[in-house]
């Protein structure tokens, strides 16, 4: 049974989270409201910032034509397969970095140096190599991912307390042991924070993609409807991108809690 205080305590916790979500959602539809009063009275420029009316009648009428969901079917799987590659070999790598510290030394300046290309101009290159097709834009979406996920998993790998590691060490413990006893558990949120971050980078990374070869996919509507001056697709392709990537955040905010439980 829980103490009065302790009940207090639990409901001021789900006023507070019930405030946040509250309030997230208000902020959403003040924006919605203002942007379409704006221009349903001519303060904005509806041709280069159109309108949530004019979004829906985007979205309808892509409906309409079944291309809807193909779009973002293509953009969802790209950056699907692109998350999973660069996070799971992200941490891999860094496992190993870890592990062998010598190799870690020498790749370290590497790295950074890496991760400081501008990948765009890498896209010609990919293209070549990988062909005009998904593979260039999951190749894309890596390149601009992974390094990252490498330098800071890598980091938090090694910011575990010292004294602990010595602990187990005293304990005959072995490598293995160590890292999913101590340096694993130590780190699910850093690793969860990671992948937030990832899910950022891949929807760069896949867009960037999507600009440079693709025929279909959010990315592309959004390229194609800026050829043709045609800024209510633009807006709509926006729209959906943030979307999706609301949905895999709160699918990695979703696992976090259930990693916590």
């Amino acid at each position: 049974m829980y103490s009065k205080e302790h009940k207090k305590y639990l409901k001021k916790i789900k006023i507070n989270n019930f405030l946040v979500r509250f309030t997230q959602i208000l902020i959403i539809f003040l924006i919605i409201f203002l942007w379409q009063y704006a221009a349903n009275h001519n303060l904005i420029n509806t041709f280069i910032s159109s309108s949530p009316k004019e979004i829906i009648k985007t979205i309808i009428t892509l409906y309409n034509d079944g291309s809807l969901f193909h779009h973002i079917w293509i953009t969802f799987y790209e950056v699907i397969i692109s998350f999973l590659i660069a996070t799971l070999g992200g941490i891999l790598i860094a496992t190993l970095l870890w592990r062998f510290k010598f190799i870690s030394k020498v790749i370290d300046p590497y790295l950074t140096i890496l991760n400081s290309l501008p990948k765009v101009s890498l896209g010609p290159i990919i293209i070549i190599l990988a062909g005009a097709s998904a593979k260039s834009i999951i190749i894309m979406a890596l390149f601009i991912s992974i390094i990252i996920t490498i330098i800071n998993v890598k980091q938090a790998f090694n910011n575990v307390d010292e004294n602990k590691i010595r602990l187990l060490k005293s304990f005959k413990a072995k490598h293995h042991q160590i890292f999913f006893k101590l340096i694993l558990p130590s780190n699910y949120n850093n690793l969860v924070n990671v992948c937030k971050v990832n899910i950022g980078l891949i929807f760069i990374g896949v867009i960037m993609g999507e600009f440079l070869v693709s025929k279909a996919g959010v990315g592309y509507l959004i390229m194609y409807g800026s050829q043709v001056f045609n800024l209510n697709l633009v807006m709509t392709g926006i729209i959906l991108l943030s979307v999706m990537a609301t949905l895999l955040y709160y699918l990695i905010v979703f696992i976090e809690k259930r990693l916590q439980k």
